[in-house]
Parts: structure tokens; C-alpha cells; sequence
């Protein structure tokens, strides 16, 4: 990417669009477009469509969703699946009409099967079932993996989709009902030890394994992956009919934790010294999600920040955004 290419960051206020936002900054680039949501409705076709014919951005990061944890898949599967359709195929089809160069879509590990095999690589998509407590936001996020596909083998578009594993971060969404796992466990350690509470009780039995990435990282992943040389990026896509991998890179770290560890490493980055306690009663969700990252380690990129130092920024960040 040019150094003064025109780059819209759609979402830029959340976790992974304030991650990209600082990297690009960090690497020179400054002409940058963004609207939030009040300014501009993802969901409304004809804004979009208008928004595009005006600015007519170069590159284009879709990382705005509606996203939460099981608790929130659960309340609001409808709007999980209708409004997230909505935002990516009002992005895509307005990026093809106003001639965007690339185009980065983020989706979400969820887009592989609930028993796919471990740790899963990109050609494990739609090989079985999914999770059913997250499916209408992994179905929305799949139907845009197969939006780009088909714009790249219909109109040589450039158009990759990333799926980064469990991301956690400054910038972070810590509602205590609609959160994820590490930004609701951060909360409730930080209330706990705030209240002297004895103990804390961690939904689910402990024992599912999760990966978790860093979002600047992931960040990192993204940008190294816009700026590749044609001859990497074009076989990427998809283009020719004939190649059965749809235009997927996953981006994590390669290993992971159970939920138990991950647990205890939270409460040691709060500085919370209670209990912990696991109640079996609550979903656990997918029994292990662990992302296969040979393709992107073999191109040149790995993860590099350490899980301790990145939870204890994450709650350094919290404690800004909570005052």
C-alpha cells in the first residue's frame, strides 16, 4: 500500500479497528477514512453506496460486526445474523463498484465446524456442523468469506478474508453481559478484588482449551498481509475457478490454554488473590479451538507478544476506560 493511499478502517473504534488503526499510524500511513456508527449505518445499503461513491477509498479493512460472547450469541441470534450480513455485503459490493484495490475481511474462528479436526487449517471450512450457540454470527461470517471468493473469480477482485483467533486487547468491549471471555473476566477479577469478594465463579467447567491473540498482533498479521507483493497476495484469492481454498488466511498464535489457566492468568495480571471456582452448569461451547497458522508462519509472520504482558496491558486499558 502506497504511503498515501486513501484506507478506510470500517469499525475503527473497536478491538481489532483500534489495533489497526495504531499500526498503520505506527508505519506512516495518515490518510485515513472513518465514520462511526451515528455517522454512518453499515447496515443501510444506500448510505454505504453513497459513502463510497464520495470517498472512494484505495483499501478497504472490514473489521466493523456485531460480535459478543456465548451469553449474547444466545439473547440476539437474529441481529447477530441479520445485521452482520448486511454490513459485509453492503462493504463488498460497494468496494467492487467503486473500484477498491483490496479489500481485507475479518471474520472469526467460529467459522469452523464445533468437532473439526485440531488444530484446524482453512481447508477444514464447511467440512462439518457448527457450534449451534454462535451459528447465525458463523454462517454470516462464512457467507462473506464466499462473497469475495466469488467477487475474485467473477471480477478479479482482490479480496482476502483473515480469521483471527480469540482476540483480546486495548480497545476492548468490557459489558459485563455481552463481552467476551478475557475483557468479562478482567471485569469481574477487578470488581472482585475492588469488593475483598472471597471468591469468583468462571461460567462453564474449566476445561475447554481456547486460543487468544493479541490484537495489536493480529493487527500486525493484517497490514503484513495488505502490503504483500502481488505475486504472494493474487494466489491468495481464489481467482481461478478451479482452486477449491477460498480465500482464507487464519491468523493466531498456534497454541492454547484451557479456560481454567487462562482463568488464573487473568486474575494474576488483575491481581486478584480469591478463589476461583467453575460452575459446570453454564455452556463450555466449543471443546477446543485451536488455529492451524503454518500458511501465514511460512510467509513470514508470527505472533510475538507474550500472553502476561498483553493481559497486563489489556488491564491497563481497562482501568483507563473505567475511569
Amino acid at each position: 500500500m502506497d504511503q498515501n493511499a486513501r484506507i478506510y478502517i470500517a469499525g475503527h473504534r473497536g478491538l481489532v479497528g483500534t489495533a489497526l488503526l495504531g499500526n498503520l499510524r505506527a508505519r506512516g500511513y495518515a490518510n485515513f477514512i472513518t465514520r462511526t456508527h451515528a455517522e454512518l449505518d453499515l447496515t443501510d445499503q444506500a448510505a454505504v453506496e453513497a459513502f463510497f461513491a464520495a470517498e472512494k477509498p484505495d483499501y478497504v479493512f472490514l473489521a466493523a460486526a456485531k460480535v459478543g460472547g456465548i451469553h449474547a450469541n444466545n439473547t440476539y441470534p437474529a441481529e447477530f445474523i441479520r445485521d452482520n450480513l448486511a454490513i459485509q455485503t453492503n462493504i463488498i459490493h460497494a468496494a467492487y463498484k467503486h473500484d477498491v484495490k483490496r479489500l481485507l475481511f475479518l471474520g472469526s474462528s467460529c467459522i469452523y465446524p464445533k468437532l473439526a479436526p485440531q488444530p484446524m487449517r482453512e481447508e477444514h471450512l464447511l467440512t462439518s456442523e457448527l457450534e449451534p450457540t454462535n451459528r447465525p454470527y458463523a454462517l454470516a461470517k462464512i457467507a462473506g468469506i464466499e462473497m469475495c471468493w466469488a467477487y475474485n473469480r467473477q471480477y478479479k477482485t482482490q479480496y482476502l478474508a483473515v480469521m483471527p483467533t480469540n482476540l483480546y486487547g486495548p480497545g476492548d468491549n468490557y459489558h459485563p453481559e455481552n463481552s467476551h471471555v478475557i475483557p468479562a473476566l478482567i471485569r469481574r477479577f477487578h470488581e472482585a478484588k475492588l469488593a475483598n469478594a472471597p471468591s469468583v465463579t468462571v461460567w462453564g467447567s474449566g476445561t475447554p482449551k481456547r486460543e487468544f491473540l493479541y490484537s495489536e498482533d493480529m493487527a500486525d498479521a493484517c497490514v503484513y498481509l495488505m502490503n504483500l507483493p502481488d505475486e504472494q497476495f493474487v494466489p491468495l484469492l481464489g481467482q481461478d475457478r478451479n482452486d477449491g481454498l477460498a480465500p482464507l488466511m487464519n491468523i493466531g498464535v498456534g497454541h492454547d490454554i484451557s479456560i481454567r489457566e487462562l482463568a488464573e492468568t487473568v486474575a494474576a495480571a488483575v491481581g486478584y488473590a480469591g478463589k476461583l471456582e467453575f460452575d459446570a452448569s453454564k455452556p463450555d461451547g466449543t471443546p477446543r479451538k485451536l488455529m492451524n497458522v503454518d500458511r501465514l508462519n511460512t510467509m513470514g509472520w508470527k505472533a510475538i507478544t507474550d500472553m502476561r504482558e498483553g493481559l497486563t496491558r489489556a488491564y491497563r486499558d481497562f482501568l483507563v476506560s473505567a475511569g
